[in-house]
């Protein structure tokens, strides 16, 4: 017997198909504004022939302030959205950065690889810088899948499957009820969890397929009622946005990216190398707390185990006794947010927030 439908009748089924439009490239967004720029860049304090890596290149802006302050530095410029490698690629060939700005493509978990590639060793990185989440990029462009208000494919994955994986629809097409639920709550802190995995595998099992942004944020939306949000800065918030980003989450294994990222960071930077991060919720913030506090448990400062979803082990003895030792000093007393100048200019930095450390062994 088919479990009862939360969306209220058929014809709103119909109507979100009709409503559901193929995804197109739009016009050039607007330009990514760096969050924190200048902040971030005199954390790292360039020093001439330093080395440094940008972990989230993205439009580049924090990348060019670097080089700026310190021309005689070099930058490796990591990201997995081919779309910003390009970008990199476009910029390490002008006259001003060739030969100090070295694009790679991939994730934090493929640096080990990269660095190999590259002839770089252990403890000789002067300083790494993290931006993480969604560059404005991602979000402008509906065919990515990323945004409530765009319309799009459901995808959400930020290499646009270069490297495989699954989508956010297919997600949602296959995924387990009570693991939805361990998603929606675990990755977007999202109260009604139980309530909107419900509500979506109703959706499921009356054949309903979801594969645009819009088709998900109207049926969130229904399945809330409508009732007006606020997030925890208290601005309006759409009923789909925490799992709109639980999903994102999962979908490209963010958290155990981050992770694994800042146990690299503490693998290739050099005694007194300098480490910014900057994150944009309390997951991402809790894991970077974590790494610079020390308070690591067997390499995982978040683990997960679901189906799509994969864990880095951290299997070196030598490498788990250095994670649970304390191998940063904060730079500053309190988190540094954003001042309200920068976010009168940049809103979507006013979640920001910049930590920076100097590894200390």
């Amino acid at each position: 017997m088919m479990k009862r439908l939360l969306i209220p009748t058929r014809l709103r089924l119909d109507l979100l198909r009709l409503n559901s439009v193929e995804a197109k490239t739009t016009a050039a967004p607007p330009p990514h504004v760096p969050v924190l720029c200048d902040t971030a860049i005199d954390y790292l304090r360039p020093v001439p022939g330093g080395t440094y890596f940008d972990m989230t290149f993205g439009a580049g802006g924090h990348t060019r302030r670097l080089l700026e302050k310190c021309p005689e530095a070099k930058v490796y410029a990591l990201d997995r959205d081919p779309v910003a490698h390009q970008l990199a690629h476009e910029l390490s060939e002008s006259k001003e950065y060739k030969g100090r700005l070295i694009p790679l493509l991939g994730k934090f978990s493929d640096l080990p690889k990269l660095f190999k590639e590259h002839g770089l060793t252990k403890n000789s990185v002067d300083g790494m810088l993290f931006d993480f989440g969604c560059s404005s990029m991602q979000f402008d462009e509906a065919v990515r899948g990323f945004s409530i208000s765009r319309d799009g494919p459901l995808d959400m994955r930020m290499d646009g499957g270069q490297s495989g994986g699954v989508t956010a629809a297919e997600v949602l097409a296959h995924v387990e009820e009570g693991d939805l639920v361990k998603i929606l709550r675990t990755y977007g802190e999202e109260k009604a969890a139980k309530k909107i995995a419900r509500g979506l595998i109703d959706a499921r099992n009356a054949l309903f397929k979801i594969e645009t942004t819009r088709q998900l944020a109207d049926i969130i939306e229904n399945i809330m009622d409508g009732n007006a949000r606020k997030d925890k800065l208290r601005r309006h918030a759409h009923s789909a946005t925490k799992t709109f980003q639980a999903i994102r989450i999962f979908v490209n294994n963010e958290l155990n990216e981050i992770n694994y990222g800042m146990v690299l960071a503490n693998e290739v930077l050099r005694r007194d190398g300098r480490l910014v991060t900057i994150t944009f919720h309390s997951l991402e913030d809790t894991i970077v707390k974590r790494h610079i506090n020390g308070n690591v448990l067997a390499g995982a400062a978040n683990a997960l185990p679901l189906k799509y979803s994969s864990y880095y082990a951290i299997d070196e003895p030598e490498m788990l006794e250095s994670l649970t030792k304390k191998n940063w000093k904060q730079l500053h007393r309190h988190v540094i947010v954003p001042d309200a100048e920068e976010v009168a200019r940049n809103t979507r930095s006013r979640s920001a927030k910049l930590r920076a450390a100097v590894k200390t062994n």
